[in-house]
C-alpha cells in the first residue's frame, strides 16, 4: 500500500516564475566569469594551451600535447571545441576569448537540462501532491514547472559552482554532459527522440571529456533504476526494460569507444586514515554544495517512506541520488575532489527541490535569514575592499591587498562600476520583495541563495577583477621574463616548467618553447625554480649563464630562472 505524499501544494503555489525575469538571472549568472578577464591559473591556461597547440596543427588531435606532455585529464572533445572555436573566429577575437565560446553555450546547455531534468522527475507520478478532497491542489504541469524552476535556483546557489563553471576545462564539459545524461533518464517515460539524443550526447561526450568511468557508472545505474523498478503494468514494464537495454548499449559502446582510444585512465585516490584529510573532505562537501545538501537530506528524509516503499518506484528520488551517490564516491576515490563532485550538483540541486513542498515557515525563515546574513556581509567586504583600493579608505584593506599582490596598481572602470551599483540595487530590490507580503510560491526559499550567489560571483567579476586577474594570471611573471629575452630569441629551451607555465609562456609571450629533452640548441632556456634539484647541474659558464630569477608577485614560491647559452 503506498504512502501518501509529503507534498500538500495548492495551486496558487505553483506560479510559474516570469521567464523573462529567470533567462535574465540565468544570463547575469553565466556571462560574469567568460567576459573580460584573462586566462587564469592553472588548469584555465593549460587546457587554452593544448586548444592552441591543436588550432597551430602542432599536435595530433587524438593525443594533444603541450611541451612534449600529455594533458593530466586524458580528453579529447573539450580540447577539439577549444581549437576549433580558435580556428574559426575572425581574426580580431582574441584566442582565449574566442576558445571560450563553445564553454558559454555548455554552461547554458547545462541550466537547460538541470532545469528540464528537474521537470520530469516532478511529472513522475509519486511525486505529485496530495490530492485534496475538494480540488484546488497543484496541477501536475504547473505543479513540475514550479520545482524545476525551483531546482534551477538551487543548482546556481550552489558555492562550488561559481568559478569551475566559467573555466574553459574539461571539467565543465564533464558537467554538461552528465546534466544531459540527467535529463535524459528522467524524460526517457515521457519522451523518446530528445532524451535519446541526449543520452547518446552525454554518454558520448562524458567519454571524450575524461570521464568515461563516470559514465559507465551513470549509464549502468540508471539502467539498473529502470529495470529493477516494481510495476503493476506488464505493458509499462516491457517499456522500462526497452529504455533499460538501450542505456546499456550506448554505454557499452562509450566503453569499447574509450577502450580504442585509450582514454581509460584510473585515478583512485583513496583518501588516508588522518584527521586532516577527511576534515579536508568534509569542507569540501560542506561548502561546495551549499545550500543543496541540507535540502536534499531533508527531501529524503521526508520522502523516506517512498524511497522505502515499493522497489524503485519513486523515480525522482533514486535517480537523482544514484547521480549524487557517484559522484561523491568519485569525490572520495580521485585527486580532483572538488572536479568530480561538480558533477554531482545538477541532480543534488533536483534532489534538494522536493524538499521545498515540504518546507515549513519557520524552516523557509531561517534559510531566508541565514542567506540574507551571509550574502549580504560577502557583498559588504567586496564592496569595502575596492572601495578602499580606490579611495585608501578604510587603509587596512587596501594595505592587505598590496602585501598580498605587490606591484598590483588599481584603476577605475566605470562599466564594471555601473555593473556592480545596479546588480547590488536588484539585490536590495530582491530582500525587500522575499519579506514583503506576497501570495506563496513554491520556489520563493531558494531566491535568495540563488540571488546571493549569482550577485557576489559578479560583483567579483567587476569589482575585483583587474585584482583576480593580477593575482591569479601569469601576465605579470609572463611580462618580466619577455623584459629579460631579446625581441627575437628564436627557440627557448625549457626545462622543468608544468604544463600551465608552458601554456603562458607560448600565449602570453609569443615563445616558440622546446624541451631541453629534445636535443634542441637555443640560445636562451626557461627553467622551473620551484625544485632545487631541476637546476642543480647549472653552473655558470657550463656553458649556462644565469640572467635572471623571476616569481609571481602573489605567489612568491613559484618562480622561474632564465639563462643565456655562452659560446664555447
Amino acid at each position: 500500500m503506498n504512502l501518501p505524499t509529503p507534498a500538500i501544494v495548492a495551486q496558487d503555489a505553483v506560479r510559474r516564475l516570469p521567464r523573462v525575469a529567470l533567462w535574465l538571472f540565468c544570463l547575469a549568472y553565466v556571462l560574469p566569469g567568460f567576459l573580460g578577464r584573462g586566462p587564469w591559473k592553472r588548469e584555465d591556461i593549460t587546457t587554452l594551451g593544448y586548444m592552441a597547440e591543436l588550432a597551430k596543427g602542432s599536435a595530433d588531435w587524438l593525443h594533444p600535447s603541450l611541451g612534449g606532455l600529455a594533458p593530466e585529464v586524458h580528453a579529447l572533445l573539450p580540447y577539439w571545441l577549444g581549437a576549433w572555436a580558435m580556428q574559426l573566429a575572425p581574426a580580431w577575437v582574441s584566442a582565449d576569448w574566442a576558445a571560450r565560446l563553445p564553454f558559454v553555450l555548455l554552461l547554458v546547455a547545462t541550466l537547460l537540462a538541470t532545469w528540464y531534468g528537474t521537470y520530469y522527475l516532478a511529472r513522475s507520478p509519486l511525486a505529485q501532491p496530495v490530492a485534496f478532497a475538494f480540488g484546488g491542489e497543484a496541477k501536475p504541469t504547473d505543479y513540475a514547472r514550479a520545482v524545476a524552476d525551483g531546482g534551477l535556483l538551487a543548482f546556481i546557489a550552489c558555492l562550488g559552482l561559481a568559478q569551475l563553471a566559467h573555466e574553459t576545462t574539461p571539467a565543465l564539459t564533464q558537467l554538461c554532459f552528465t546534466a544531459l545524461v540527467f535529463y535524459a533518464t528522467a524524460a526517457l517515460p515521457y519522451r523518446v527522440l530528445m532524451p535519446g539524443i541526449a543520452a547518446v550526447a552525454g554518454l558520448l561526450g562524458m567519454t571524450l571529456s575524461g570521464a568515461p568511468s563516470m559514465a559507465l557508472a551513470l549509464g549502468v545505474g540508471c539502467a539498473a533504476i529502470y529495470l529493477l523498478e516494481s510495476s503493476h503494468n506488464s505493458n509499462e514494464t516491457g517499456t522500462r526494460k526497452l529504455r533499460a537495454a538501450g542505456l546499456l548499449v550506448i554505454t557499452l559502446v562509450c566503453a569499447a569507444l574509450s577502450t580504442w582510444l585509450s582514454l581509460w585512465q584510473w585515478r583512485i585516490d583513496l583518501p588516508h586514515a588522518s584527521w586532516h584529510e577527511w576534515q579536508s573532505l568534509g569542507r569540501l562537501f560542506l561548502w561546495f554544495t551549499w545550500p543543496a545538501w541540507p535540502l536534499a537530506l531533508w527531501t529524503l528524509w521526508r520522502w523516506r517512506h517512498m524511497l522505502l516503499g515499493e522497489r524503485f518506484a519513486s523515480r525522482h528520488l533514486w535517480l537523482p541520488l544514484c547521480f549524487a551517490l557517484v559522484a561523491s564516491a568519485a569525490t572520495l576515490t580521485t585527486h580532483a575532489a572538488d572536479r568530480s563532485l561538480l558533477l554531482g550538483l545538477p541532480a543534488l540541486a533536483a534532489l534538494s527541490a522536493f524538499a521545498l513542498p515540504t518546507l515549513g515557515r519557520s524552516v523557509a525563515a531561517l534559510i531566508d535569514w541565514f542567506t540574507l546574513i551571509f550574502f549580504s556581509g560577502c557583498a559588504l567586504i567586496i564592496w569595502v575592499v575596492w572601495i578602499s583600493m580606490q579611495t585608501g579608505f578604510p587603509a587596512r584593506p587596501a594595505m592587505n591587498v598590496a602585501k598580498l599582490a605587490p606591484g598590483f596598481v588599481h584603476s577605475f572602470s566605470a562599466v564594471p562600476f555601473l555593473i556592480a551599483i545596479g546588480a547590488s540595487l536588484t539585490w536590495a530590490w530582491l530582500v525587500y520583495w522575499r519579506v514583503g507580503r506576497h501570495r506563496a510560491a513554491l520556489w520563493k526559499s531558494v531566491v535568495l541563495p540563488a540571488g546571493g550567489a549569482a550577485l557576489c560571483w559578479l560583483l567579483l567579476m567587476t569589482l575585483w577583477l583587474p585584482l583576480l586577474d593580477f593575482a591569479r594570471s601569469y601576465v605579470p611573471m609572463v611580462q618580466q621574463a619577455t623584459r629579460l629575452l631579446p625581441d627575437s630569441p628564436g627557440c627557448v629551451s625549457t626545462l622543468g616548467l608544468s604544463r600551465s607555465q608552458t601554456a603562458a609562456l607560448q600565449l602570453h609571450g609569443q615563445l616558440t618553447l622546446m624541451p631541453s629533452s629534445s636535443g634542441v640548441k637555443c640560445a636562451w632556456l626557461i627553467a622551473n625554480g620551484e625544485n632545487p634539484s631541476t637546476t642543480a647541474g647549472f653552473v655558470p659558464g657550463k656553458p649556462w649563464l644565469l640572467r635572471g630569477s623571476i616569481h609571481h608577485p602573489a605567489t612568491p614560491d613559484e618562480k622561474i630562472y632564465i639563462f643565456e647559452r655562452q659560446a664555447h
